[in-house]
């Protein structure tokens, strides 16, 4: 008697996998209110009225004074150039399962990254917030303060939002590959 053996079926390939989505995706900025527009109207006011002042001032006899009024202009349009540049550098928080990943890049850009597991990840943020009151992230002995450009309220925020999403992060159970 003879017997049909079947062979095993071939397993299928292994299909590298795209990454999960993050579970919180979140891009800090400083908050720069004046446009590059309002800029440019604020210079040439500036500059209007330092040369209406340096003018009279030159009339009347004291041109010192305008090579004065030219270094006023100079100064608050140095000041406002390194406050826009200033405006360059961000953070940059990444949930996922696996890790929380915080990158900073500074105003010069050079980078930081640091991971932490979100399982034993805390959240500190005083509430109500005070000027002072500093958004931390702790985990095994190392502590990271984030959104220092913030405002009290939108550090509240973000540490409320964190928070949820970690919450979420740690009870959801992983999904299952079949």
């Amino acid at each position: 008697m003879s017997r049909d053996t079947a062979l095993p079926a071939a397993a299928p390939a292994a299909v590298p996998s795209a990454p999960a989505p993050p579970l919180f995706d979140a891009r800090l900025t400083p908050h720069r209110s004046l446009s590059p527009r309002g800029f440019a109207l604020l210079m040439a006011g500036v500059c209007a009225v330092s040369f209406t002042a340096g003018l009279a001032f030159f009339l009347m006899g004291a041109w010192p004074v305008v090579g004065f009024m030219g270094l006023d202009v100079a100064l608050i349009y140095g000041a406002f150039r390194l406050n826009y540049r200033r405006a360059r550098m961000f953070e940059e928080l990444v949930l996922t399962r696996e890790a929380l990943t915080v990158r900073r890049v500074d105003l010069r850009g050079a980078e930081k990254r640091w991971s932490f597991q979100p399982y034993w990840l805390q959240v500190r943020m005083d509430d109500p917030p005070e000027p002072a009151s500093r958004l931390t992230l702790r985990s095994h002995g190392r502590s990271l303060s984030i959104g220092d450009f913030l405002s009290p309220d939108e550090r509240l925020a973000l540490a409320k939002e964190l928070r949820r999403h970690l919450a979420v992060c740690r009870c959801a159970p992983y999904p299952v590959d079949v």
